[in-house]
């Protein structure tokens, strides 16, 4: 829907490569008046995904790893990029699963989207839902992946979340959708 509040893009160059983003400046302004102008500065990820993997005794299987944005291990679900080779992120997310975890479900459910950062970030999050996992092998990690296996009750992931354990907005907002689907279940039957 048109806006005075619209900015139109007047020009865009890539500034950087950085393997797993690019960064553009863009000059930009409000309904494209030149006099406005001003530099934005936009990361350009691919897509990602992330997948809330649930075991047939009601346990999340969890990653720890360490981040070097904030320095420490986190608590997470498995997820990463949509791969340039990867059908759809579907595919992406069933592909992560196994290469973090080892672990595989015979259905993926879509639970939502979401854009990371839209300030800065141009890509979206895909979330989804894998019930009644199990593991068929052994984890392949990335070269720069060092993960450990954490099974862990769903019934504590809010103690999790709200003790700051698990702190990654993504799998927080994740776990929310996972809240949403699981009420409108709730209340269809």
């Amino acid at each position: 829907m048109p806006s005075r509040f619209n900015w139109e893009t007047l020009s865009s160059e890539q500034i950087a490569d950085c393997r797993v983003f690019s960064v553009n400046r863009n000059l930009a302004a409000p309904g494209g008046s030149e006099e406005r102008a001003h530099d934005f500065y936009v990361l350009h990820p691919n897509h990602w995904v992330n997948v809330i993997p649930i075991t047939e005794n009601n346990e999340v299987v969890l990653i720890e790893q360490f981040r070097h944005g904030t320095g420490q291990l986190t608590l997470e679900i498995p997820g990463g990029m949509v791969d340039d080779d990867d059908p759809s992120p579907k595919d992406a997310a069933a592909r992560e699963l196994l290469e973090e975890t080892g672990y595989q479900g015979s259905q993926l459910i879509h639970l939502g989207r979401n854009h990371p950062n839209p300030a800065l970030q141009s890509n979206y999050c895909d979330t989804f839902l894998a019930r009644g996992v199990k593991r068929i092998l052994e984890p392949r990690f990335d070269r720069n992946e060092y993960i450990e296996i954490r099974l862990t009750p769903i019934e504590q992931i809010p103690v999790l979340i709200q003790s700051g354990r698990i702190t990654h907005a993504l799998v927080i907002v994740a776990f929310y959708y996972l809240n949403l689907y699981e009420s409108t279940l709730k209340s269809s039957v």
